[in-house]
């Protein structure tokens, strides 16, 4: 029985370090997570102070439609605005519900309850420079989902598709009827051949 063969990996083929790691959420670099985590766990907002008050009546508004709603304002934009979804993520996972985390020109949004196609929807009526008017279109449209315009749009194109096939299936039906000289045709050819079967002695 022959030995087995050992086989050698050379050390280049190996996987990095960072391969192997899970891969880390991006805040920014002068936010302190915790620090953020502990003013939302005291009144569902971490904000500057000029604008606390109006956003725990946002957080408070969306509790009375079973909402719980998390809001955190940074002064300015990070690098990246994924970073605003990162940190969504990382004070949903400490306080649960929906996070929304707004910047001057973006926004972040986490949930453990409203779906992400409804969490993008809301983010999109949000981009209005204000914290508070944001925060609340965003209630919004998370409590009361506007139209469901893509499904609308869809409907709109399957009667025009119908429509169409409809108008062309009647085409060439009429098409087919001239090609065989149609009925009118047809009826004039037994009359001649009738009144001339008449007339022979």
């Amino acid at each position: 029985m022959p030995a087995p063969i050992a086989t050698l990996v050379p050390a280049s083929a190996t996987l990095p370090v960072s391969a192997a790691l899970p891969v880390q959420t991006d805040i920014p670099e002068d936010i302190d997570v915790s620090e953020v985590i502990t003013d939302v766990s005291d009144d569902g907002v971490s904000a500057p102070s000029g604008e606390v008050g109006d956003l725990v009546a946002v957080v408070d508004r969306a509790a009375e439609h079973g909402v719980k709603l998390s809001i955190v304002v940074l002064d300015e934009d990070p690098g990246r605005d994924s970073q605003l979804r990162d940190l969504a993520t990382e004070v949903g996972a400490e306080e649960g519900g929906t996070v929304l985390v707004l910047s001057p020109s973006w926004v972040g949004t986490y949930s453990d309850s409203i779906s992400r196609v409804l969490l993008e929807s809301g983010q999109d009526r949000t981009y209005t420079g204000d914290a508070v008017l944001s925060a609340n279109h965003f209630v919004d449209e998370v409590v009361e989902p506007g139209p469901p315009w893509a499904l609308f749009t869809a409907v709109i194109v399957a009667i025009v598709v119908i429509a169409s096939a409809a108008t062309f299936f009647a085409k060439s039906r009429r098409g087919a009827g001239s090609r065989d000289g149609g009925p009118e045709k047809r009826n004039d050819a037994a009359s001649s051949r009738t009144t001339y079967e008449r007339q022979k002695p």
